[in-house]
């Protein structure tokens, strides 16, 4: 299912995306050893049973690309030329192995592109939450998107 163009979104909406994703044990140790961090609280679990979560933490950054990648088919699969930037990007609760992620999108503002009159930037603001309903991570996210062909 293709993403949506510029004109498809309206600011105010709001998009539960149907996808899921339950986070293993595999992916935190894959994806926190293939960005080169050696943090124990990711990937040490007798290190972590002296913390005060008693067991490893999922890699936040591997829970901010999970939420925004949860995202993709319903809003810019085919249709975003590029992210502008990630702005304030929240972690209120962790993620653990095990956890079952969805996310949520919100347009939050829309403009057309002053230099890119076939483009547009939609200001989105990402939720990930996990089988609690609890808010794992939440990030604005500006995007640079195509406008509908005339």
């Amino acid at each position: 299912m293709p993403g949506k163009y510029y004109e498809g979104f309206e600011v105010g909406d709001l998009i539960r995306h149907p996808i899921r994703r339950t986070v293993t044990e595999s992916d935190n140790v894959l994806f926190t050893t293939m960005t080169m961090n050696p943090a124990a609280i990711h990937l040490d679990a007798d290190y972590c049973e002296s913390t005060e979560f008693g067991k490893p933490l999922v890699n936040s950054v591997f829970t901010l690309g999970l939420v925004v990648g949860l995202s993709v088919g319903d809003t810019t699969l085919g249709t975003t030329v590029g992210n502008l930037g990630f702005e304030d990007t929240k972690f209120p609760k962790p993620v653990f192995h095990g956890d079952t992620i969805r996310a949520e999108t919100e347009i939050l503002q829309k403009r057309v592109s002053k230099s890119r009159p076939t483009q547009g930037i939609v200001t989105f603001l990402h939720r990930g939450l996990n089988q609690r309903d609890e808010v794992v991570c939440e990030c604005r996210r500006l995007a640079l998107m195509l406008r509908e062909p005339v």
